[in-house]
């Protein structure tokens, strides 16, 4: 299990390693994601929302020093809620892998490219228009229906159960996850996992991986619990991985490609500390240059 949000700063710059692990371990394992709600609804609304922004904006700032992963020019507000996107990136599982990574990839770039978290409905919708593949009117319906507000209540709470061994919180590391692997977050209910946290299981038991973790911890801890089960495989070339993944970071570089950098023919859009490399067919529906990101070849 992944648990997740998709506008989590650490689980955005934790992206990169997770890719290459689901590939490592494409078709020899179930990966599912658990929508963990990391701002949610019965929040009280900051008393000065422009200084909780500017704040915001200097945590994701310092978040993005350590992960590298790229962050908006301007931070528009702190996301309201996580639901709208957690919904909808829920929905999108129905219509397969492909669909579903791809929409969450926008519900994560909405924030920390785009700088307007997604979280409405309709800015959601707003932020995956164009995924190839996507049936944008059955994700509305299915976003919007009871069965999946079931799930994502169902995920919400799953969350707020955490294994033992990440009890209790302790650490002093840029996060809570970085430098011990017993961490949880404390909340009014009690805990949550930190996000993000790989919670690995097979019949031999489980090992949880909270917070951002290199590969090779994720890959360490795979071994430790199955160590018949590989977790290398062929890195492909850079037009390769920007052919399956559409939308690319700096950070995905060492990750996910082997050769010469940038792809070829990638539309490089400009973010706060780098850019973030898309293929031709993702720049012509992708947000960011129908705002008028700066962008080049």
């Amino acid at each position: 299990m992944e648990y997740t949000d998709p506008l989590c700063p650490w689980a955005w710059g934790s992206e990169p390693v997770f890719r290459r692990l689901q590939a490592a371990l494409d078709g020899r394992v179930r990966w599912r994601r658990v929508f963990c709600i990391l701002f949610d609804e019965d929040e009280d609304p900051a008393p000065d929302p422009a200084a909780e922004t500017a704040w915001y904006a200097r945590y994701v700032e310092g978040i993005t020093a350590h992960t590298l992963a790229p962050r908006a020019v301007r931070l528009s507000r702190v996301a309201a809620s996580s639901w709208p996107a957690s919904l909808l990136a829920k929905a999108a599982e129905a219509q397969g892998p492909e669909v579903a990574e791809r929409v969450l990839r926008r519900l994560r770039e909405s924030v920390f490219v785009l700088g307007e978290p997604a979280d409405t409905a309709a800015l959601a919708l707003s932020a995956v228009r164009g995924v190839p593949g996507l049936d944008p009117e059955r994700l509305a319906a299915d976003a919007g229906g009871a069965a999946i507000l079931g799930q994502v209540r169902a995920d919400r709470a799953e969350a707020r159960r955490p294994v033992a061994d990440v009890l209790p919180a302790r650490g002093g590391s840029p996060h809570p996850g970085t430098a011990h692997p017993g961490i949880a977050k404390e909340t009014g209910e009690g805990h949550r996992y930190a996000l993000p946290t790989l919670l690995l299981r097979t019949s031999a038991g489980h090992r949880a991986v909270p917070g951002w973790r290199t590969f090779e911890e994720c890959a360490a801890a795979v071994r430790e619990l199955a160590p018949d089960l590989p977790v290398t495989g062929a890195e492909p070339s850079p037009s390769r991985a920007l052919e399956r993944y559409r939308s690319l970071s700096e950070p995905d570089r060492p990750m996910l490609a082997q050769g010469p950098w940038p792809p070829p023919h990638a539309v490089r859009v400009e973010t706060g500390n780098g850019p973030l490399w898309l293929h031709p067919e993702e720049a012509a529906v992708h947000p960011a240059v129908g705002r008028g990101f700066p962008t080049a070849t």
